[in-house]
């Protein structure tokens, strides 16, 4: 008993600075040479000890093994994290940025009073035209919505309501369907939104419902999803939701996505200036065509250029977007059209013009999309845009208070006459119809008759081959019943009859 208790001395002496061992004999009294006997004597120990030190012992294996497990499962998230963060930005880079502009934006983005001071909006515009880290990008839009919140504040009659984003999902909206179906067609290729209600189109699903029933004027617009989708392949959806309300509230982009999209066509007329005073070669070679901007530029400003081209490209725009406003919108569709000017006079029809401004112009080199991308941030169009706004306002007016012209008469009458004409040749085209239905049951019927007396001649035909049959059956048995000089006789005459048939029609054919 006594090399026990010496054990369990040594073990209550450790209980505070390691592990108990698994068991009260690991330790001896040989082992620790400084165990005395009246050590011994004084670390007695009774049963419920050893069974304490048991359990005690048990318990620090059990959080050890779960502590092991628990880290495992931490690496796993990790790596899938990391998998997941890979797959969302896979996509080429425009513009990249230096080391020294990454550390710049690494400096920006550790500051910790960058929600609440105002920064230099000139050196915010300079650092995001040198460039933004793909891998930092979310955080750095983020940051620019916070700065631009600072610089200017809605009024509060403007501004969405505070309900927070997980209230928002426990509801439910009257746009379920048409959000449901747009999922599997917003970024098809890309790897995190191609799975079938996976973890990219159910991310997507909730930001589009939670934004649908804050905004309910709104509700959900197609072109949105593409603008909430890259938002979340650089952000959480929490963040891509506060980014959304940024771009829809405070950059008044929600305007285009009104149910009577009055600001999307005062856009269309914006452009269609734009290029009647920058490009008038490219606006009169349109106009011939009779294409106006909404054929093809209208999918430009509802996705922000995300459903049609590059992400790389989409994302330099968007950095853009966050300081400059809608106004990079159209700056980049001005530089899209000038630089394919050439090519596009050159097609020589609609349809030619259309497929090319849909179809060729988004299938950009990497070097187009750096000059696209350089040359909008050297434009500077605000004062135009402001202008024509005004001027499409003061069309409106006009338009709505000046009485019908003359010309509109005149226009009315070509239209009934050519009205007139049209049902005439419609009425003779009907004549010609049902005379040409007559024809065909006329000649229906008659091969439906010449049908019918195929069918009896051809059973006629199968009788009288089956009388030929029995007649031939029948001169058989006659034959056979004969006696054989009556056979000799019955033939000598047929030979004969056959012989003398023969010099008679020798005798015809002699001159």
């Amino acid at each position: 008993m006594n090399k026990p208790c010496a054990s369990m001395q040594h073990v209550d002496h450790m209980d505070g600075w390691e592990l108990l061992p698994l068991s009260p004999r690991a330790l001896n009294q040989d082992q620790d040479p400084q165990v005395s006997p009246l050590s011994l004597e004084q670390g007695r120990r009774s049963p419920a000890d050893f069974r304490a030190l048991w359990k005690k012992a048990i318990h620090q294996q059990i959080l050890l093994i779960r502590m092991e497990k628990e880290n495992q499962r931490l690496e796993e998230a990790s790596r899938d994290e990391l998998h997941i963060r890979k797959m969302k930005l896979d996509y080429q880079e425009v513009c990249p940025c230096s080391k020294e502009v990454q550390a710049l934006w690494d400096r920006k983005l550790s500051s910790p009073c960058r929600t609440k001071v105002q920064w230099d909006k000139e050196e915010i515009h300079s650092a995001v035209c040198q460039g933004v880290p793909k891998s930092r990008r979310g955080e750095v839009w983020l940051l620019l919505s916070q700065q631009y919140r600072l610089h200017h504040r809605l009024p509060q009659r403007q501004q969405p309501p505070e309900t927070p984003y997980q209230d928002l999902l426990k509801q439910l909206t009257a746009q379920q369907h048409s959000i449901l179906v747009d999922l599997g067609r917003t970024f098809p290729t890309h790897q995190y939104f191609s799975a079938q209600l996976g973890a990219g189109q159910l991310s997507l699903y909730n930001l589009l419902k939670a934004y649908s029933l804050l905004d309910t004027e709104v509700g959900y617009c197609q072109g949105i999803s593409f603008v909430a989708g890259l938002l979340l392949l650089h952000m959480s959806e929490e963040q891509a939701f506060d980014t959304l309300k940024f771009l829809m509230y405070d950059l008044s982009i929600r305007r285009q996505y009104r149910p009577d999209m009055i600001s999307l066509q005062i856009q269309m007329y914006q452009l269609s200036r734009l290029l009647h005073d920058y490009h008038r070669n490219l606006y009169t070679h349109l106009e011939e065509h009779e294409i106006c901007p909404s054929l093809y530029a209208a999918p430009w400003f509802l996705t922000l250029f995300a459903s049609q081209f590059p992400l790389g490209f989409v994302a330099r725009i968007f950095d853009l977007l966050f300081v400059q406003g809608t106004e990079v919108i159209f700056k980049v569709a001005l530089c899209l059209l000038s630089s394919h000017e050439g090519e596009i006079l050159e097609c020589d029809c609609f349809e030619s013009i259309v497929d090319y401004l849909k179809s060729t112009i988004p299938t950009l080199t990497h070097s187009q999309m750096e000059e696209m991308i350089t040359q909008a941030i050297e434009m500077d169009i605000s004062k135009q845009l402001h202008a024509y706004e005004v001027e499409y306002h003061v069309l409106q007016d006009e338009l709505a208070d000046a009485p019908p012209p003359l010309e509109d008469s005149d226009r009315l009458d070509k239209l009934e006459k050519a009205n007139a004409q049209l049902k005439k040749q419609n009425m003779d085209l009907l004549e010609k119809l049902q005379s040409a239905r007559l024809k065909i049951q006329t000649l229906e019927s008659s091969v439906e008759s010449f049908l019918s007396r195929e069918s009896k001649m051809k059973h006629l035909i199968r009788s009288l081959e089956q009388e030929k049959a029995s007649y031939q059956k029948t001169i058989e048995r006659m034959r056979s019943s004969l006696p054989s000089d009556a056979m000799t006789d019955v033939e000598m005459t047929q030979l004969k009859s056959s012989t003398n048939g023969k010099a008679k029609e020798t005798a015809c054919k002699k001159p």
